[in-house]
């Protein structure tokens, strides 16, 4: 509670509701977080198999140069479904593979190798902003926002910042499959829950 007595250190009932208002919206973050992670990593998963034509695309990886240094993340998901005693699957390691491995695959360092498959996975993005580039500097920042709420941080400290990544996150939905946004509506409290912090002005 440190930051929050922190911010208001003459009003500790103001500086509870802003911890418990930060609870809030990160609850309500995971429903459109959960969404767009799966969505994502499902679309990339979907083109990769298509490109490498095999469900366990992942194992192709070591033998491409410029791609060994994905391999370490392969063998690790591996090693923690063997762990739990589970036969490895190409659904459970794709599903056991990290959001970090995901955003990596669109590094500059494997434009040439892995962009030309992966930009089918945003059919819905404008051809002539279909670049590595417009997609991964939003992707980045969506991986680091999501790590901090799942990870239990303050995320509250800027709301404007926050509508702008609950926009962000919804625009890059749309772009993997246009109804999403539409579905994510039906269950979206952000920007309710933003308009009701703007209210008590913390």
């Amino acid at each position: 509670m440190d930051k929050y007595f922190n911010r208001y250190p003459n009003d500790e009932e103001k500086a509870i509701l802003h911890y418990k208002t930060n609870i809030e919206l990160s609850e309500a973050f995971y429903a459109v977080l959960s969404m767009y992670e799966v969505a994502f990593r499902n679309s990339l998963n979907r083109e990769l198999t298509e490109y490498f034509g095999t469900v366990d695309w992942y194992l192709k990886i070591a033998s491409i140069p410029g791609l060994k240094n994905l391999n370490g993340s392969i063998q690790t998901a591996q090693k923690h479904i063997a762990n739990r005693n589970e036969t490895i699957t190409a659904n459970k390691v794709i599903a056991e593979l990290t959001m970090g491995f995901w955003v990596r695959l669109f590094n500059a360092e494997y434009e040439l190798t892995l962009w030309k498959p992966l930009r089918k996975a945003f059919p819905y993005l404008e051809k002539n902003q279909r670049q590595r580039n417009n997609v991964s500097a939003p992707i980045n920042k969506i991986r680091d926002f999501r790590n901090r709420v799942f990870h239990h941080e303050p995320i509250s400290w800027n709301l404007e910042r926050l509508a702008e990544t609950h926009e962000r996150i919804i625009k890059v939905m749309g772009w993997l499959n246009e109804d999403l946004p539409k579905v994510a509506n039906e269950i979206d409290r952000v920007p309710q829950i933003i308009k009701n912090a703007r209210q008590l002005d913390i």
